[in-house]
């Protein structure tokens, strides 16, 4: 006779109810963090408004954290350098607003968000849209953004894919704020709108690749190589939606074969995307050829229910104005960026620093004659 921990039926009632609760505790964890960041708004605009009204002096915030935490000691948010924290927070987030079409086009892309926020001032969707994130993340962008539109960008971003404070942390180093959006394209002649203006705001400019330890002479296939094996990386660069579909990706065309560098779908634009390397500065016939690529994954790879295929050309460096002469009259959606390989390494020090291959090359070297 079976017994119950192997029986299917309990086994698949099992899994319901952990999924339940895992449930339950997420939004039992929001509630909590809601409720405290309420608390927090609150707190800081009183201490605020004591500071400027009251004979109280310097030593508000020391008292205040000293009574605070002997009131509640099983509370660890009443330190004297957290009430200052929030009381930055409370005023950075106060002062006037207008919502930046950015942002509004960001929100859109959240629907309970558009819905939470529906008929809100400016000032009370800033309050809303902060409480939805952690403390540690309010916290670290405090810390990081000096304008209303970047906090504001970051804290919408977290929400939108999930960010961790560590991940949050780098997006914000790498100045993702200055780069999202800011590639050069096409998509406005040869998109419908929204796809178009989703499209454009998927896009950076430049792109980080840091990660690779490449020095700044590197080789396309030496770049392309390195990030398909760093490729959780350099989909985190990408951004959320982009899944990877190969390297080197083979068309067979008239009898000839070509490859790809690159090429990607995504899951938002439902489309194809298709990414060319290039290690120099941009040329216009690099354009036509991407064109090629396009029409033949929309020919030979795209479905009825996949939308035109993009392109994005990645080169050492661009030419705005002759990329855009080249993008204009050509039919193909595709975008032009720049991409770093160095560019948290100070300038003095780029190209000096081994990379992590001849690291490892010199300890093999150490390593064998020693034996």
């Amino acid at each position: 006779m079976e017994t119950l921990p192997t029986n299917p039926d309990y086994r698949a009632w099992l899994t319901d109810l952990k999924a339940r609760v895992r449930g339950s505790q997420i939004k039992a964890a929001l509630r909590v963090n809601t409720e405290l960041l309420s608390l927090y708004w609150e707190l800081g605009e009183q201490i605020a408004e004591k500071q400027k009204t009251a004979a109280w002096g310097d030593k508000l915030l020391e008292l205040l954290s000293k009574d605070l935490a002997s009131e509640f000691p099983e509370m660890k948010g009443f330190s004297r350098r957290n009430l200052e924290y929030i009381r930055r927070w409370y005023l950075f987030y106060n002062q006037p607003i207008t919502i930046a079409p950015q942002l509004v086009a960001q929100l859109k892309t959240v629907p309970q968000l558009v819905e939470q926020l529906s008929g809100k001032t400016p000032v009370q969707i800033a309050k809303q849209l902060v409480s939805l994130i952690p403390w540690g993340h309010n916290r670290e962008i405090l810390d990081h953004c000096k304008t209303l539109d970047e906090a504001l960008f970051y804290v919408t971003e977290t929400l939108r894919n999930g960010w961790s404070r560590a991940v949050l942390g780098l997006q914000m180093e790498s100045r993702l704020f200055e780069r999202q959006g800011k590639a050069i394209h096409n998509f406005d002649l040869t998109l419908p709108k929204p796809q178009s203006d989703l499209a454009r705001d998927l896009l950076k400019n430049p792109y980080n690749f840091d990660f690779l330890t490449l020095g700044p002479d590197a080789h396309e296939r030496d770049i392309e190589a390195a990030l398909t094996e760093h490729i959780t990386k350099f989909l985190l660069e990408l951004g959320k939606g982009f899944a990877y579909v190969g390297r080197q990706y083979p068309l067979e065309v008239g009898g000839e074969d070509f490859f790809i560098d690159l090429l990607f779908y995504h899951l938002r634009l439902r489309c194809y995307v298709v990414i060319e390397l290039k290690a120099g500065k941009f040329k216009p016939e690099y354009a036509g050829k991407l064109n090629f690529y396009l029409s033949a994954v929309d020919d030979l790879l795209r479905t009825e229910h996949d939308q035109r295929s993009i392109g994005l050309l990645l080169c050492k460096a661009e030419n705005g104005i002759v990329a855009e002469y080249a993008l204009r009259d050509l039919n193909k959606p595709m975008a032009l960026a720049d991409f770093n390989l160095t560019d948290l390494v100070p300038e003095e020090l780029k190209g000096s620093l081994p990379t992590i291959e001849e690291l490892e090359a010199g300890l093999n070297l150490q390593n064998q004659t020693s034996v």
